[in-house]
């Protein structure tokens, strides 16, 4: 295997020195994080391992250079993509960090919707593609990160449908609320791109909910536990918490510069207790709140003055950026506030630098530091916090942790505070500066344990695990024409047969009002000539059980009604598979008479224990927007009770979720002991019969081999096999029973 790891930037940075162009190893958290993973792949048994790197190399190459720098690039396992200056002012400066960045960090009041941004981001996601179909080869896996290349996947996915494609965003995904205002056209691409991937990847299953509530309400696909069937492929989308390399900030270096570090600290910090805050500038990191509530800190608290040093280090980051410089001007003005109405001439409250930190410098302010002050107002996951807890050798130490930073939902127990409220803070750093130590070490000690189970090449090595089990299990419905005489065989050789039917879309044609869909004479003939011999037939569908005994109840078949909630075997009175409950109806009602009034041409089925709103007959475009509109209120309406919404063919059907298809299919086959088993459907809800047959058919002495799945259509299904629609059903099943053995 080879993995293709593509991000906005190379982990090497291009840099001019004598008028020659060197490469030097860049920081970051990505960059650190994969790098990890990568040494693993290196050290471990997985020598067949192999990767390349595809990103931006840090600075404009010359036309006539760029063939150089590919080759001197190719020992290093890095790829280049070449942008000019213009690109990147109006793809990276403008759309990543004006629109994207702010939006997707609840800060719309920073974001500038500029067109030419946009129409530059376009293109840049292009030019990645086709770097990244450059160096492919067949085997590849490929691995898109971050929001730069949030259209990337699905380039990749129409040149590339069979490879496997991962995503992963490290910062977060905005509530719908905030993610809808981006202009309609750039958020419905945007979601379309990043579901060109097979995995989709968020540090917290807040960010992924409000992924899939997105695509939902924009794009109008719904999932199953975070899988969606998007065109031609099936994409999950799961929660991966990104962690560290916990050794590296774990065990001590053995470089001079680390203790020469730690000595001045310890000589600087003599007698004080020591506050760290680390961050890149960004207004996302919250830094000016810290400071505001370290100076009510110090007002609230006198008895603290002159016994507490705050160590603030900020990144420098996004120079060209004005709301960067401002930021930078505020928070220079709130130094200088603090240190001068309470510092003295033996004590300066705040130590200030603005500048980047190597890692000896920075494990030894770990080391030293007896609180650490993670804040920021929105974080996708705050990789400091971990590092700090990490670096803690002796197990003491405080993090105060922002409860909007990814990192919270792992380390739990930090002191979790509100970062908009500065007396939360204030109120944390005193608990901070008091806590005994023994509380300290068993707070670090389990947060600690957790950390060295979680690293980063755990992360890394569990998405790429999942992308290959996902590609394993991409299957799609094979042509049942090849396999027809086999099925055909199996029939006639069987014993006894169990024939799983749906009807509407299956047997007979959708029609514009369900009570349209009556049945034909030849579709009650060829029932009944199924029904013959040893094969008991089973019509499994979502109508009520009135229009089923009226239609088809004379034949003295098996009627399943309701999707399974009930359930009549031949001659045998209607019974309930299991408890239902309705009294949600009477509250649900108003709600989908409030959209038949706003959607002319829908209507309401009302079943016995399910709703369904039609809207075959309404207008297509207005109906869309209804639909996911709809969708959205009765899935929140629904979320603490035990509901199921269905979405089928210009349907939403809302019913108990004790029962399904699935269930009680499963229990059908199992009441007798069936050689043969065929099952055919056309929409989600025979997924979940064709999924549950599947699993059964794995279980060797449970199901019999011959088992058949057959869906109704083309779409991504987990059947074995598709018909393209109901004449071609009832011509198979037509052959069935007329004895046919041609084509």
């Amino acid at each position: 295997m080879r993995l293709l790891i593509v991000s906005n930037r190379l982990p090497l940075n291009g840099v001019q020195k004598d008028g020659k162009l060197h490469f030097e190893q860049s920081a970051g958290g990505l960059v650190s994080g994969l790098s990890s993973y990568l040494d693993s792949l290196k050290s471990s048994s997985a020598q067949d391992v192999e990767y390349v790197w595809i990103g931006w190399p840090g600075i404009t190459v010359q036309d006539k250079l760029q063939t150089e720098v590919k080759n001197v690039l190719v020992d290093l396992h890095a790829s280049p993509v070449f942008l000019s200056e213009k690109a990147m002012e109006k793809f990276y400066l403008g759309f990543c960090n004006k629109i994207i960045w702010p939006l997707f960090h609840y800060f719309p009041y920073n974001t500038i919707y500029d067109k030419d941004y946009w129409l530059q981001y376009q293109e840049v996601n292009k030019i990645f593609r086709d770097a990244v179909l450059e160096v492919i080869k067949p085997g590849d896996v490929i691995w898109v990160h971050d929001y730069h290349l949030m259209l990337l996947p699905a380039l990749l996915r129409e040149k590339l449908p069979q490879t496997p494609i991962g995503f992963f965003l490290h910062i977060p995904f905005p509530a719908f609320e905030l993610y809808r205002l981006l202009p309609t056209a750039w958020g419905q691409e945007i979601l379309r791109g990043l579901l060109g991937a097979n995995l989709i990847g968020f540090h917290t299953q807040e960010y992924a909910q409000y992924f899939l509530r997105s695509v939902q309400r924009i794009l109008g696909y719904g999932h199953r536990l975070g899988h969606i069937l998007f065109q031609s492929h099936a994409v999950k989308v799961d929660t991966f918490p990104m962690g560290i390399d916990y050794q590296r900030y774990h065990s001590t270096p053995t470089g001079s510069e680390f203790g020469q570090n730690l000595n001045e600290l310890e000589q600087l910090l003599d007698g004080y207790k020591a506050v760290l805050s680390v961050d890149r500038l960004d207004y996302s990191k919250g830094i000016s709140h810290r400071l505001q509530g370290y100076k009510l800190f110090l007002e609230d608290n006198p008895q603290w003055r002159e016994q507490v040093v705050l160590l603030m280090i900020v990144v420098p980051s996004r120079i060209g950026v004005e709301h960067y410089q401002l930021m930078k001007r505020k928070i220079d003005e709130l130094v200088g506030e603090i240190n001068g109405r309470f510092g003295t001439l033996n004590w300066t409250p705040i130590i200030y630098q603005y500048k980047f930190l190597p890692l000896d410098s920075l494990l030894a302010m770990y080391r030293q530091s007896d609180v650490a002050l993670i804040t920021p107002l929105r974080d996708g996951m705050n990789l400091v916090a971990k590092e700090y807890v990490a670096a803690r050798t002796d197990q003491t130490g405080v993090l105060i942790l922002s409860e909007m930073a990814g990192a919270a939902k792992e380390l739990g127990e930090a002191l979790i505070v509100n970062p908009n409220n500065i007396e939360a803070i204030a109120e944390a750093l005193q608990q901070a500066l008091t806590m005994p130590e023994t509380e300290q070490i068993r707070r670090n000690q389990v947060m600690q344990q957790r950390l060295k189970g979680n690293d980063v090449v755990r992360w890394s090595g569990n998405f790429i695990q999942k992308l290959l089990q996902l590609q394993k299990e991409q299957f799609r419905a094979l042509p049942l024409d090849r396999h027809k005489q086999t099925l055909k065989a199996d029939f006639h050789q069987a014993d006894k047969r169990l024939l799983l039917l749906d009807y509407d879309g299956t047997l007979v044609p959708f029609a514009d009002s369900p009570d349209q869909a009556k049945p034909d004479q030849e579709l009650l003939d060829l029932l009944m000539d199924l029904k013959k011999g040893n094969s008991d037939v089973v019509i499994i569908s979502g109508r009520d059980r009135a229009i089923l005994e009226t239609w088809v109840g004379f034949l003295n078949i098996t009627l399943v009604a309701e999707h399974g909630a009930w359930i009549k075997k031949g001659g045998e009175p209607w019974r309930l598979s299991k408890p239902q409950f309705k009294s949600w109806k009477c509250q649900l009602m108003p709600m989908l008479e409030m959209y038949v009034d706003k959607l002319p041409g829908s209507f309401i089925e009302e079943k016995e224990f399910s709703l369904a709103w039609h809207y075959r007959q309404a207008d297509s475009k207005l109906s869309a927007a209804c639909a996911r509109e709809l969708m959205d209120g009765l899935m929140a309406f629904t979320s603490n009770i035990n509901l199921h919404i269905l979405q089928g063919n210009k349907v939403l059907e809302v019913r108990n979720s004790e029962v399904t298809k699935g269930s009680t299919g499963i229990d059908l086959a199992l009441t007798q002991d069936y050689d043969f088993i065929l099952a055919i459907g056309d929409d989600t809800t025979d997924e979940d019969l064709f999924a549950i047959l599947a699993l059964e058919h794995s279980w060797p002495g449970v199901l019999p081999p011959k088992t058949y799945t057959i869906r109704v259509g083309t779409d991504k299904s987990q059947a074995s096999y598709f018909l393209s629609d109901n004449v071609e059903v009832r011509e198979m099943l037509q052959e069935l029973v007329s004895g046919k053995h041609n084509n």
